[in-house]
């Protein structure tokens, strides 16, 4: 298994770190007792219950896993290397659509942060490649699958 780097911020590693503490007690408890009820049962062969806490287990396992690895292959994202000439990592952003006029602000994150719905993009999609590197007035091109969207950078914040 190749061993990617993970760029989190600060932030970022405390909520994984929280996932993997609650994964590791509380989660793993819950599991065992359902497979403890299920092989009470009896019969697992036909023992749905069974089937599905192993599964539970199974994802929860492999969960732990990819978390430990994320946080064993962490870089911070260190928040005094953010300058506001141009668009890093840790950079926010403020946008306007070119077309529609409409100012949106993004965080640009390590893919392992990425939330789309908190306005948290990866460095890895087409908009926060597109972005980074730009400075504050750079018009940018991105390609999506309805065409072509354009925007222009009106500010970079840490």
């Amino acid at each position: 298994m190749i061993n990617k780097e993970t760029l989190l911020t600060v932030e970022g590693i405390e909520k994984l770190e929280k996932e993997l503490e609650y994964l590791k007690t509380v989660k793993r408890r819950e599991i065992a007792a359902k497979i403890k009820q299920a092989l009470a049962f009896g019969d697992l062969s036909e023992n749905a219950e069974y089937d599905e806490a192993k599964n539970e287990q199974a994802f929860v396992e492999g969960r732990i896993v990819t978390l430990e690895n994320m946080l064993r292959n962490a870089k911070v994202i260190d928040a005094d290397e953010i300058t506001t000439d141009k668009v890093t990592i840790g950079s926010t952003v403020v946008l306007r659509d070119i077309e529609m006029g409409d100012d949106e602000e993004y965080v640009i994150v390590g893919s392992a942060e990425a939330d789309p719905f908190k306005h948290k993009i990866s460095n890895e999609s087409p908009v926060g490649k597109a972005l980074l590197g730009k400075s504050k007035g750079d018009i940018v091109e991105i390609t999506v699958p309805d065409g072509i969207i354009r925007y222009s950078i009106v500010d970079i914040k840490k």
